[in-house]
């Protein structure tokens, strides 16, 4: 891979070497410059998880993608850097109701540096991980923006995040080690699976130095550090256009539907008034 175009996406001026500041730097500016976005699958364009085409779309390209394509990628750099990386899967408990198993559909990274483990993850949409954390559990953990702590139960750790004072599940793993085989049966589902979220609609999202900003469709966040969030509603394919392409730095793709997509989701999701 191309080590020093990827440093130079992402604004990473030192040499990189395989410690724990370096880690941290290229987890907090890879977050900053890559969006989380899932305008391929959105647009039913392929999205391949081999290095050469990741490395296209997240570097040269300047696109971003969701947690395969981005974690995937992480853990080339990581290891062409000389980490030592096991890659994991998760299922997702934020915003899923109790009671309700989800399959193992996002890919998370243990890495080993200075002799210690921790968990990486630069793909987890609006809440990503702006740090890694020490695989120790209970301990609450600074990041550049939410504090997260690591719960254990068996051989299963759950990730929380403190949201608005309180902790919020956000998922939960173990330390099995993955394939990109398993990752592939994940991927193509749900990029192809016509009820599949990422297929009926928009997701953006990008941490910046003091803020997050996040895009579900038509809604538009700005969660700031100290607390306060905006929101605004998209209501016009312009305007969608004009988030993805400035706050969420996405290169938007020429294809012939763009436009008529992006309206039928506003469409299925008009403004709620209170």
């Amino acid at each position: 891979m191309n080590l020093d175009a990827y440093l130079q996406r992402i604004g990473h001026a030192a040499p990189a070497s395989a410690d724990l500041p370096t880690l941290r730097e290229l987890h907090r500016l890879h977050t900053a410059a890559i969006p989380f976005e899932n305008l391929s699958p959105f647009l039913g364009e392929p999205v391949k998880l081999d290095l050469p085409s990741l490395e296209d779309k997240l570097v040269f390209r300047r696109r971003g993608g969701w947690c395969f394509e981005q974690n995937l990628f992480f853990t080339h750099v990581l290891r062409e850097i000389g980490f030592e990386v096991k890659t994991l899967a998760a299922r997702v408990r934020w915003n899923v109701p109790a009671g309700v198993t989800t399959a193992r559909s996002h890919m998370v990274m243990l890495v080993m540096a200075e002799g210690e483990r921790f968990l990486a993850d630069v793909g987890f949409g609006g809440l990503t991980l702006t740090a890694p954390l020490h695989l120790q559990e209970g301990l609450e953990q600074a990041t550049p923006h939410e504090p997260h702590r690591l719960m254990l139960e068996g051989d299963k750790y759950t990730l929380e995040a403190k949201v608005g004072g309180e902790w919020q599940v956000l998922y939960v793993f173990d330390l099995h080690e993955q394939l990109q085989q398993d990752y592939e049966v994940s991927n193509w589902y749900l990029a192809n699976f016509p009820q599949s979220q990422f297929v009926t609609g928009i997701i953006a999202a990008r941490a910046d130095t003091d803020r997050r900003h996040a895009l579900r469709n038509t809604r538009y966040a700005i969660h700031h550090r100290g607390g306060e969030t905006e929101r605004r509603h998209a209501g016009t394919v312009a305007e969608l256009k004009s988030i993805l392409s400035g706050p969420m730095r996405i290169p938007l793709p020429s294809h012939p539907e763009l436009d008529s997509r992006l309206q039928a989701v506003i469409d299925a999701n008009p403004e709620v008034r209170p």
